[in-house]
């Protein structure tokens, strides 16, 4: 094992200067932050690309027993706000910008904004178009 004397040679001083943490200039959002989803609303966004339409619907009796049978998970989300975010990108996932107005309307009452109706829809948009030039 080596060692090196810093102070000798003038080292120490660089090494203080170096430890000092970097702090990034800070990134100019004209967005509202009332009008920005959060980092768990755009994971729930991204999650709901893998979600089929049928999760959408409420399971009958034989939904139930099958899942039951076959242990697969409830895709539902127990919070509201959410499971009404998670709802709105399962049907700009599969249907682009041609949502349901009674969805959107939903998606509105349970908190969020036109603007982020429009961001979710944008996002999912080019996401399907980077998709399908692979």
């Amino acid at each position: 094992m080596a060692y090196l004397a810093f102070q000798d040679i003038g080292g120490a001083s660089a090494i203080r200067s170096a430890a000092v943490p970097v702090v990034p200039a800070p990134v100019h959002d004209t967005t509202p932050p009332r009008d920005r989803l959060d980092p768990l609303e755009w994971s729930v966004v991204t999650v709901a690309r893998r979600d089929r339409l049928a999760t959408l619907e409420q399971p009958g009796r034989w939904g139930l027993l099958l899942r039951a049978l076959f242990k697969q998970p409830n895709p539902m989300l127990a919070d509201a706000r959410l499971e009404a975010l998670r709802r709105m990108a399962v049907l700009t996932w599969h249907h682009g910008y041609t949502v349901p107005s009674h969805e959107v309307a939903a998606f509105l009452r349970a908190g969020f904004t036109a603007d982020q109706y429009e961001s979710v829809a944008d996002s999912i948009g080019a996401a399907r178009l980077a998709t399908q030039r692979r």
